[in-house]
């Protein structure tokens, strides 16, 4: 569901199905147009070195759902979906020197050479859609997502097979995504978002239209089976499944995540996969 605003055109709000070619188009167009809304309001909460796994604040540098650091020095890290690179930014000020980003939207990744600027922290990006990784088999120790391109995907499967493919073998896949209950609920931060509208087995996408009924803005929503059945058919083995409570600390409201929901049920869930060694 989308939670900040920028997409071009709005006409209509639907629940359909969309294909590969039509999510990825989609999410090009509305991330070009929401990409300066985003980061200027998400932005201070990010933090240009830091990550963030979701709206609650888990944030890596408590959590090490990555792995040690120590270990984390030496290996080769790719994330998918990574805006303006904050999360890979993090990764290299801790010592991590070969990560790369990747992101569909131009501007978004406009926004990291600036921050990079800004910090003197860089990081190398590619602009690509999550589903086509233009990487050789076993390029990297470590893949993460924070949020990043996995949400957008149909084929979740899919995703996740290409991610395994490009993770060495006893390389760790983590990925963190909207907890798949909340598609029940509208995403309403208040009162409203309490109350179950839609059935949680209905896996048509949310979709926003132009006039003209293209998608300017595709989500797809993946039951907890299916993200499983995605690991394991990636032949990924899951090693933790992470639901965080909402903190009393925070108290900023995000589009429809808010204390009072994340205080009820999770908003956001986070898999912790290995690749097998043999």
């Amino acid at each position: 569901m989308s939670d900040d605003g920028g997409a071009p055109g709005v006409h209509r709000v639907t629940r359909r199905t969309a294909d590969r070619g039509e999510s990825a188009r989609a999410s090009r167009l509305w991330w070009e147009h929401a990409a300066d809304e985003y980061q200027a309001e998400h932005g201070a909460f990010l933090r240009d070195t830091g990550f963030v796994w979701g709206p609650e604040g888990v944030d890596e540098a408590d959590a090490r759902l990555l792995g040690p650091v120590d270990e984390l020095r030496g290996a080769r890290v790719l994330e998918l979906g990574c805006g303006a690179g904050q999360c890979a930014r993090w990764l290299r000020t801790q010592g991590v020197e070969r990560v790369v980003g990747v992101d569909v939207s131009r501007r978004q990744l406009q926004h990291a050479r600036r921050i990079d600027e800004e910090t003197g922290v860089g990081v190398p990006t590619a602009q690509t859609d999550v589903q086509n990784l233009p990487f050789a088999a076993g390029a990297f120790d470590l893949v993460c997502s924070a949020f990043g391109g996995l949400p957008f995907v149909p084929d979740a499967g899919a995703a996740l097979t290409d991610a395994a493919r490009v993770l060495r073998p006893g390389g760790r896949l983590v990925f963190s995504v909207s907890h798949p209950m909340r598609w029940c609920f509208p995403d309403d931060p208040g009162e409203r978002g309490l109350l179950a509208e839609q059935s949680y087995f209905d896996r048509r996408a949310y979709v926003e239209e132009d006039t003209a009924g293209r998608a300017v803005y595709v989500e797809h929503h993946h039951t907890m089976g299916d993200w499983i059945r995605g690991i394991v058919s990636a032949g990924l083995v899951l090693r933790d499944l992470v639901e965080p409570e909402w903190p009393e600390s925070n108290q900023q409201i995000w589009g429809g995540w808010s204390p009072l929901r994340g205080r009820l049920f999770p908003g956001t869930a986070i898999f912790v996969a290995a690749k097998p060694a043999g």
